[in-house]
Formats: structure tokens, sequence, C-alpha cells
């Protein structure tokens, strides 16, 4: 006898389908092996859980948990459950993710400083990349005031842009210490006049930079200024100049200098988010990313 779409009566019988509720359950409790803990984590009571391991226990018709000193532990055929349902989870919410996301189209221009593009920014709009194909993400480079100038004229739908840590327009979303960076073991640092590169005369550092030298009544030249950030690097690797960045932003071959090497102190600077208020949901999903990366990069560190 055959039923409905031509599967017999003896074999729909035979179908058993899994609750992924009880699976997720099952897989919280062998890694946090404890049933209180696991209902922390799930937000349901200690009952519900002990409820729901029972239930797949008897569907499964195998106890897949023993208690000893440490907590609970996983019975052998529990060993043999755990690979297959995180797998099994780890599908199930693919797939939710995938049917249930917002497909983002259309065109985001963003705006990012010469020295964030490569470090601090790169992971979020790799990201934002690979999460949102449909989306044409152009970059523009530039130093922060020209970004500003940019955002405001509609030519880019949002920035990030370096400013004095006080008041802003925008979101910060950190706080970074600007430092003078030079060559590994470096003497350009002791040279009267400073040589001294900061990668464009629109550089949001430069007029801060050059305050701090004269109040130390300190001489300086600059030695290169034509907007290229790999050029500005390679001068500092030569021992030609010195220059100033964010800390997190000095590459790990250079020396961070300070006034032990005759130098000023330099502030702190925020790293803000501006978006314009004509700007898309493709582009506001672009800022929550670059939220979210550089909150969890901070975490990280």
């Amino acid at each position: 006898m055959f039923g409905i779409c031509g599967i017999s009566n003896d074999n729909a019988a035979m179908i058993r389908n899994l609750d992924t509720a009880l699976v997720r359950a099952f897989v919280t409790v062998a890694g946090t092996a404890s049933m209180t803990a696991a209902a922390n984590v799930l937000h349901v009571t200690q009952g519900a859980v002990s409820q729901q391991i029972r239930r797949l226990e008897d569907l499964l018709g195998h106890s897949l948990f023993e208690r000893d000193r440490g907590g609970l532990r996983l019975t052998p055929p529990g060993e043999r459950l755990i690979a297959k349902a995180r797998r099994l989870l780890a599908l199930n919410d693919e797939i939710w993710a995938e049917m249930t996301a917002i497909v983002f189209e259309g065109r985001v221009r963003l705006g990012v400083p010469h020295d964030l593009v490569g470090t601090l920014l790169a992971p979020p709009i790799r990201a934002y990349s690979e999460a949102c194909p449909l989306v044409e993400l152009s970059l523009v480079c530039a130093s922060s005031p020209q970004l500003a100038e940019k955002l405001a004229a509609g030519e880019i739908d949002l920035a990030v842009i370096e400013e004095s840590v006080g008041p802003t327009a925008g979101e910060c979303l950190r706080i970074d210490k600007l430092v003078w960076a030079g060559a590994r073991a470096g003497t350009a640092h002791g040279k009267r006049p400073l040589p001294l590169s900061m990668v464009a005369e629109t550089c949001a550092f430069r007029p801060i930079v050059l305050a701090a030298l004269q109040d130390q009544g300190l001489a300086w030249r600059t030695l290169f200024e034509n907007g290229n950030l790999d050029a500005t690097t390679a001068t500092v690797r030569m021992d030609l100049a010195v220059t100033a960045w964010l800390a997190s932003t000095v590459p790990a071959d250079l020396d961070i200098l300070g006034p032990g090497h005759g130098l000023p102190d330099l502030p702190n600077f925020a790293i803000t988010l501006h978006l314009s208020p004509h700007a898309g949901a493709a582009a506001a999903e672009l800022a929550r990313t670059i939220r979210d990366g550089l909150s969890r990069r901070r975490r990280a560190a």
C-alpha cells in the first residue's frame, strides 16, 4: 500500500524527525557540563532543560549523560551523537540565516582615511563585502578633513573620520593614542630640523603635530607629503623621517617613539563614524558592520 507521494505506509511509519530544540539542549549541556549553566545559556528553566534531555533520551533509547565529580559527562552513546548533533545545528542555523536574511543591493560609497583602510577597517569591510555580494562597494580614500567635505557634499554615503576627542557630529567608535613612529633603532628622530612625513597637507594629525613641535621649540622640515601612505611608510622605514600615526595602526616593524626620544607627547584621537542622512539601507548595514567589527576588536584587545 502506498500513501501520499508514493511513500509506502510502512516506510512512512519508519520516518523519524529530530526536534532541533532537543538537540540544541543536548549540545549546550554537553558544552557546559551542567543543566543549570545550560539553562542560563538557553534562557529557560533548569527543569525545562532536564525535560528536553529526557525526551531526547527516550526518543533515541539511550542515556546521554552521567554524573561525576566535574558535573555531567557524556555516555558512550552521547559521545557518538555529539559531533553529528553539532553539524545538524550548524546546518539548521545556516539555512535559517540564509532564508531569513535581508538582501542588500545598490551602491555604497565609503570614505576611509589612508591609514585605516588596510588596518582597523580591513576586517569589517571584507566581512560586509562577503555578506552583501550584490552591493557595489566603492572606497574613497582621503584625509579626514577631505572626507568630511565629501560627506557634506553628498559625494559619499558614510565615512570613518579621525578627529580630536570631544563633541562630534558622528558616532565615536574608539579612542586611540596618536604616537610618533620611526624606523627600528633609527636616528631620524634625533635630527634637527626634524624630518617629518605626514602623508598629506590635509592630514587631520598635521596641525596637532606641528603645534606640539612648536610648543617644545623643535624645528622641523617636511620630507614627504603627497597623499601616498605607502611612500610615507617607505620613507620612515628607510629612516629618512618620522611620522605620527594612531598607535593601533603602526606597523610592527617600526618603533613607537615618545618623550624619551626627544619628541613631544601627542594627544588621543577619536575614530568616528558619520552616516549621511540620505544613506540607504545598504549603507546603514555597512555602518553596523563597521561598528560591530571595531567593538569586537576592542573587546579582544
